[in-house]
């Protein structure tokens, strides 16, 4: 995929109250209304009227042009109800807080590897690849049990996952169909061989809840590779923009200071978006008549939170977290989602969100960008929007 060159992403400031959910038009064709303020965003992502099975009902408006993952009704994104309860029931005990905390210490071994082989390595250093990839990528492949698979085929396979324009629709289909395939082999291989991994442990606990069919163990795996990989780098990539353009002093007071990393994680989360637009797992159709922040969305109505808004709501927020990236926020952010659907891996994405912040920039303090801001080489036709290069030195 050709790389472009695009300016920054910057995410709007909210600096006057914003309105009630408003009419828009989705790419399709179909009217969508935009929740921005925050109590109606997170309406939208927690009223159970609300919902995202019903988006792929025969009825539903077609609400996307681009066939990939999140357009299969089968995934865990795109269940409700019991068997949505289930499914996440079945792997949200390897993701808790104190599951996610036995992971530290190699987690940290990972990042200061990563670390080790930047600066032994040439510079300029590409800290895409060289760590904002690599870092969710050997995690997952550690946790998931993959470190024996092709590294680069599961990152293509990613990278057509989440694609809008950026290949042929009957790529993105034949690449979802080959990692689905390789999803199924994973399975099969660890029902042959337990392992002390991830796919192990979901196959157990599938089992111990009555069993689940083969299909949804096969979509958990391949939409946690996916999740895992995808979302993390361009989170961790982004913030790397910001924190190397407008958030130099941060990145300087992030290496004096661990204690701050906390407060900021969040502040990075909730301020740096990772897409230009509305994300298609924060939007929902109505199952009935339902009120959101006065407007009434009348039943099959499609509705979306726009979440890079909502965390900038000044009724909610009074500071921006790019400006305040150490104030505690007075409530919490969207930028995970909320809800039912909340992101399975938030704990782990801010591990390593958390690992990253302090130990780069104490191991590196000096490190800056190798080109100007406005020539950074930033990915296209993807669902999220990240660098696909960022040249440093140091």
């Amino acid at each position: 995929m050709a790389a472009e060159i695009q300016p920054m992403l910057h995410t709007h400031r909210a600096d006057e109250p914003l309105d009630p959910p408003h009419l828009s038009v989705l790419k399709t064709g179909v009217p969508v209304w935009v929740a921005r303020r925050h109590p109606d965003a997170r309406q939208v992502l927690t009223d159970p009227r609300l919902d995202r099975a019903s988006m792929f009902t025969p009825d539903a408006p077609p609400h996307t042009p681009y066939p990939n993952l999140l357009t299969d009704p089968n995934i865990l994104n795109n269940l409700d109800g019991e068997e949505h309860r289930r499914l996440r029931r079945t792997v949200s005990k390897a993701f808790t807080p104190k599951a996610i905390a036995r992971w530290r210490p190699w987690v940290a071994s990972v990042v200061e590897g990563l670390i080790d082989a930047i600066e032994a390595g040439p510079r300029p250093a590409d800290l895409i690849s060289g760590f904002a990839t690599t870092l969710p990528s050997s995690v997952l492949s550690r946790l998931m049990g993959l470190d024996d698979y092709d590294s680069e085929r599961l990152a293509f396979w990613c990278d057509h996952a989440f694609s809008t324009t950026a290949y042929p629709p009957e790529q993105v289909q034949a690449a979802i169909e080959d990692f689905l395939a390789f999803g199924a082999e994973v399975v099969a291989r660890r029902r042959a061989m337990p392992g002390d991994d991830l796919v192990s442990s979901l196959i157990q606990a599938a089992d111990e809840n009555g069993g689940l069919p083969e299909e949804q163990i096969v979509g958990l795996v391949v939409l946690l590779t996916v999740a895992g990989h995808e979302v993390t780098t361009t989170v961790i990539g982004n913030t790397f923009v910001y924190l190397l353009t407008d958030g130099t002093d941060a990145w300087q007071r992030l290496a004096q200071d661990e204690s701050l990393v906390p407060v900021a994680a969040e502040n990075m989360l909730r301020g740096i978006s990772i897409g230009g637009d509305i994300l298609p797992g924060f939007m929902r159709r109505a199952l009935e008549d339902v009120e959101v922040g006065g407007v009434l969305i009348k039943k099959g109505d499609l509705i979306a939170a726009d979440t890079k808004i909502a965390n900038l709501d000044p009724e909610v927020f009074p500071q921006d977290p790019r400006d305040h990236p150490f104030s505690t926020p007075p409530t919490g952010h969207l930028g995970l989602g909320a809800g039912p659907h909340y992101c399975l891996g938030a704990w782990l994405a801010k591990l390593e969100m958390e690992l990253t912040l302090h130990r780069l920039p104490a191991r590196l303090p000096g490190l800056r960008l190798a080109v100007a801001p406005e020539d950074i080489l930033w990915r296209g036709g993807q669902l999220t929007r990240s660098p696909e290069v960022l040249p440093v030195t140091w």
